[in-house]
């Protein structure tokens, strides 16, 4: 970090806002493409109030759409000690073969070498405990590992969906809608949200169109959601997530940029892949790499035009995010009108097209 960064600060109350509880999704929209979306015009500090299922006339054959084929694991896992004690285990990175790197709650009831059985199906072996509240743990299974953890997992809503682990018809439909229709690459532990808004009907339309549609894998971790905790957003880590890029998305982009088209990234995640990416190797090339990067206001966008998102959390690092795209003046006074019109919010929520 230079001195100048250094002696800069700018306060995490800058991204605050109050949000009525009742405005928080819990539910999904009946049909993915029904929600609402809100459309900022960044030229004209214009908005617009539309549906998802209108994205269409907002794309025309020379555009290029980025979406992140993640795919949400049912990562939190509930089990007991031998002595009784329920123990909540949520995966977070698988490090190598069996070992992940893990959330314990509550981690003062386990130490180095404690048993928490899952189901006659798996157990964990707590390894050490890591920085930051992390944990090192061994999984002890025997067959495929993700055709047990869809038997014994849950998916990993974010708390402010709340959900009662027996309901089981909503458990169905969590399985069902907290992952997109395009998702392929198992390893997040949360969904990349702006893109459960698609169908396979939408993806058709602008396929037919003659948009490009290309793919980007980064796993969804603590980076994404780990709130920021310092009153100086300067002094915020992201934690590391990794991310892939193929030789044929690499070269669509690259192309793409050449010949002056427009790139819409679908979501945070697929902005932090394609911006990593220019920011280490002055190009978009086929990788697997990992993501640090933290985007706030004053960054300097190299791969993106666009974004669709969903609405955010206050103070969140995807917040600050999407005020670098389009200015934090503007994004509050979208949020302040989606409040009034009554949109919905978060992960479940509506979305907006950054233009």
């Amino acid at each position: 970090m230079s001195t100048e960064t250094q002696s800069k600060t700018i306060s995490i109350h800058e991204f605050d806002y109050t949000l009525p509880k009742e405005l928080i999704a819990q539910l999904p929209s009946e049909k993915r493409e029904n929600c609402r979306m809100m459309v900022l015009d960044r030229d004209s500090e214009t908005i617009e109030h539309k549906h998802f299922y209108d994205i269409t006339d907002y794309f025309d054959e020379n555009d290029v759409l980025v979406l992140n084929n993640t795919k949400v694991i049912p990562a939190r896992l509930f089990g007991r000690k031998d002595t009784g004690a329920h123990i909540e285990v949520f995966l977070l990175k698988q490090i190598s073969g069996k070992t992940w790197e893990v959330l314990i709650n509550p981690s003062k009831r386990v130490k180095e070498e404690t048993i928490i059985e899952i189901s006659p199906d798996m157990y964990v072996k707590v390894l050490t405990r890591q920085n930051e509240g992390k944990w090192l743990v061994e999984l002890h299974y025997d067959g495929d590992f993700y055709e047990i953890l869809d038997k014994v997992g849950n998916i990993p809503l974010p708390p402010y969906i709340e959900r009662q682990m027996t309901d089981e018809q909503l458990k169905s439909l969590d399985y069902e809608r907290y992952q997109t229709v395009y998702a392929q690459k198992e390893g997040s532990v949360a969904a990349p949200t702006a893109g459960l808004h698609f169908t396979e009907e939408i993806l058709e339309k602008l396929k037919a169109k003659g948009v490009q549609i290309c793919y980007v894998t980064l796993n969804v971790g603590l980076g994404t959601f780990r709130p920021v905790k310092v009153e100086n957003i300067l002094e915020h880590k992201m934690d590391s997530e990794e991310f892939e890029i193929s030789k044929e998305t690499a070269e669509t982009i690259m192309n793409a940029k050449r010949h002056g088209k427009r790139i819409t990234a679908v979501g945070t995640t697929t902005v932090r892949t394609l911006e990593t990416c220019m920011q280490k190797y002055d190009e978009i090339i086929e990788t697997v790499d990992d993501s640090t990067l933290f985007i706030y206001p004053g960054y300097k966008f190299r791969v993106i035009d666009r974004l669709i998102t969903n609405f955010h959390l206050p103070k969140s690092t995807l917040l600050m995010l999407v005020c670098a795209l389009a200015g934090k003046d503007f994004i509050f006074r979208a949020y302040n009108e989606a409040i009034k019109e009554k949109y919905k919010f978060y992960s479940y929520g509506d979305c907006m097209l950054i233009e």
